[in-house]
């Protein structure tokens, strides 16, 4: 691997791992900012993008404006889900693992919407990651507590025990909703790719920069918990006379660290195959889960760490990422997030998990 495939992997490390870090220090503080953090997320890749992408707007889109609208939606649905849950009792291991259940989904949707057949490897992966999966959710649902900061008087701030486990349930339908409209979002995706080319770039530029509409509908709330994070304790910087709030201070590292961390993925997504993005991605994922665990403190038993080793384990399998004499029941296939148009014979980009 030459020198830009490193940078990109040290940057996917570096800066998505940073990045749930930030994530959680402002979760953590409060549970219901998860629309600021989305349109923060959105806005600051909406302006790379107008820079560098569309060239101040003087670069028109090879993939139409309408052909976008499906996928915008479905993007914009998919981000405010996965970090709204986080307003419902969902604990980052559970939300980590949980959303790791992408390849089960796609898969599922797979053969649901486009017929497809897969080998048996494929449907002992899936297997895998559902028990794993369904094994952290019930062993999560066991241990619920409220997680809204109490001085906030957040929306699910209620102290009843069947009132947490109400919202946390709720928590959980939102993931799901989120992870199948990814894998309905992977497929349109590939629809588009087939149609116009690989245009990742342009595809990320656009789906970020039409939804900042969207959070109109939002702006009470994204105001409000931005008056919140503004009202957290000051935190001096680089040992100056400068004190900015806490939580501002992270959010606004919770922006870098995500144009860092996606940005290092579409790098790594046109230097390597399919399979070593999907490896990296897996591995960052795990790594992120223990600082998550060990740095956060957060609950983790051992049912916890069994589900965990379940759904990598399955995703491993699911990539083919191990020696072929050891599973002869595999045949050789391609992965199934890499498409090839039998027209234009152009490799297509697989639906990025991050």
């Amino acid at each position: 691997m030459n020198f830009k495939t490193w940078s990109a992997i040290a940057g996917v490390f570096i800066g998505c791992c940073s990045n749930v870090i930030f994530l959680e220090l402002l979760i953590k503080y409060d549970p219901g900012s998860g629309n600021l953090i989305t349109f923060s997320q959105f806005l600051i890749i909406a302006i790379e993008g107008f820079i560098f992408t569309s060239k101040f707007g003087t670069v028109k889109p090879v993939i139409g404006l309408r052909d976008y609208g499906i996928l915008v939606l479905m993007f914009f649905c998919t981000n405010v889900c996965n970090n709204y849950a986080f307003n419902f009792n969902i604990p980052m291991p559970l939300h980590m693992v949980f959303r790791a259940g992408s390849l089960m989904a796609n898969m599922l949707m797979g053969i649901a919407i486009l017929k497809r057949r897969y080998v048996i490897s494929k449907y002992l992966s899936v297997l895998l990651i559902t028990v794993g999966i369904v094994m952290c959710t019930l062993v999560s649902a066991t241990e619920v507590e409220d997680t809204s900061n109490p001085k906030l008087k957040s929306t699910v701030a209620e102290s009843s025990e069947y009132s947490a486990i109400f919202w946390w349930t709720l928590g959980i339908i939102i993931l799901t909703i989120a992870l199948l409209i990814s894998a309905c979002m992977g497929i349109y995706q590939e629809f588009l790719y087939r149609k116009y080319g690989k245009r990742s770039r342009e595809a990320l530029y656009y789906t970020h920069l039409l939804p900042l509409p969207g959070f109109l509908l939002m702006g009470s709330n994204i105001w409000q918990h931005f008056i919140i994070s503004v009202g957290s304790d000051p935190l001096k910087l680089l040992n100056i006379n400068l004190y900015l709030p806490e939580q501002v201070v992270y959010l606004i590292f919770n922006m870098m660290t995500q144009y860092v961390c996606i940005s290092s993925v579409y790098v790594l997504t046109a230097e390597c195959t399919s399979l070593t993005v999907t490896l990296v991605l897996t591995l960052r994922k795990f790594v992120s889960l223990l600082i998550s665990i060990m740095y956060f403190k957060n609950p983790f038993t051992v049912y916890h760490w069994i589900g965990t080793i379940l759904v990598f384990t399955g995703t491993i399998i699911f990539t083919e990422a191990y020696p072929k004499t050891l599973w002869p029941l595999v045949t050789q296939q391609r992965d199934i997030d890499m498409v090839v148009s039998k027209n234009t014979h152009q490799k297509v980009d697989k639906p990025l998990i991050f």
